[in-house]
């Protein structure tokens, strides 16, 4: 019989495979160099692959989807269950190759070149914001040190380092003057890529098109739309909420159920974005009359500010997933 079913185990050079048939019979078995891993695909028949997600794992996908075969990726998290004996490459091949065989496993969507180009302006602006945080804390840090310290409010700090430099040593006025112009270059960037990102929500129907809902604007719907592409690979909204980790970790046992705090799961960087938005809802929502900011106004009185922020993320996810099916949403 042909194999039906791979899975690998990707890695920078050497990584292996682990084939079966319909029947699960192992009829490959084997590990390769990174050069030979595309022609050893090439040469299988039509089937399902499996890999965990990781670096380059979405390329791989991409190529092996070319190459004609069907292609799954999992998180490593829900594939070590399936391990059997110790960890190694060919035991890792091995439970990949089990676990996208069930039936009820959960996919990583495979993103597109386009996505990936996308997530990389975030992720690059994302970058040089923690790094303007991180210079203007060691431009506090710096001046405590000298006997002044600044509030943590960004313009507070910019326009006290040039009034105290006269008043610190030589060196300490130079390194500050260099932190401060590191800051000016960073503001820049940022800058710069925030115009791409916002570039890229105004020419994507798709990002257009979700950020008619309240609460998503168009960093939000940029990073949305990078992230999910069409979102087909859901079912429904439900798990495109669990899949970004805001339901409820759940421990119930014995009928009786018991909810924690949400799971944090999936990329956080989306996740934060959904909650600032819902924060914004909820700061114009007494000044709104639309059935949505009146829901959004009686939860917080009902479960509190941060519980109700939690939940319009969440809701405002699920009516993105759905607009994105072409299904028209309710009021609310």
């Amino acid at each position: 019989m042909n194999i039906t079913t791979v899975g690998i185990d990707l890695a920078k050079s050497i990584f292996s495979l682990h084939g079966v048939d319909a029947l699960g019979q192992v009829l490959l078995r084997r590990t390769v160099r990174r050069g030979q891993l595309r022609e050893l695909i090439a040469k299988l028949p039509p089937c399902r692959i499996g890999m965990e997600t990781g670096s380059g794992a979405h390329q791989w996908a991409r190529d092996s989807q070319a190459l004609g075969h069907e292609v799954k990726l999992m998180s490593p998290r829900f594939v070590a269950p399936y391990r059997h004996g110790g960890k190694n490459d060919g035991n890792d091949a091995e439970a990949i190759c089990e676990a996208v065989r069930r039936p009820n496993m959960r996919f990583v969507p495979v993103k597109s070149l386009e996505q990936q180009a996308v997530l990389c302006l975030h992720r690059v602006h994302k970058g040089f914001v923690e790094e303007r945080t991180a210079t203007l804390n060691r431009i506090r840090g710096l001046l405590a040190e000298f006997g002044f310290v600044i509030a943590r409010r960004s313009n507070v700090v910019r326009r006290a380092v040039p009034v105290l430099l006269d008043q610190l040593p030589v060196f300490t006025a130079r390194c500050l003057r260099d932190l401060l112009e590191h800051v000016r270059v960073l503001d820049e960037r940022i800058k710069e890529y925030g115009r791409e990102i916002a570039q890229h929500a105004r020419t994507d129907a798709r990002a257009q098109l979700i950020q008619r809902r309240m609460g998503i604007g168009p960093m939000t719907a940029s990073a949305y739309v990078a992230n999910l592409g069409d979102g087909a690979e859901f079912k429904n909204g439900r798990q495109v909420v669990a899949w970004l980790g805001m339901v409820p970790k759940q421990y119930s046992t014995g009928g009786k159920a018991r909810l924690g705090q949400i799971t944090r799961r999936g990329d956080r960087y989306l996740r934060t974005l959904l909650i600032l938005g819902a924060r914004s809802v909820l700061q114009r929502a007494s000044q709104q009359s639309d059935p949505f900011s009146k829901w959004a106004l009686a939860l917080r009185e009902r479960r509190g500010y941060h519980r109700a922020c939690v939940a319009i993320a969440a809701k405002n996810a699920r009516v993105a997933w759905a607009m994105l099916q072409g299904r028209e949403p309710r009021v609310a």
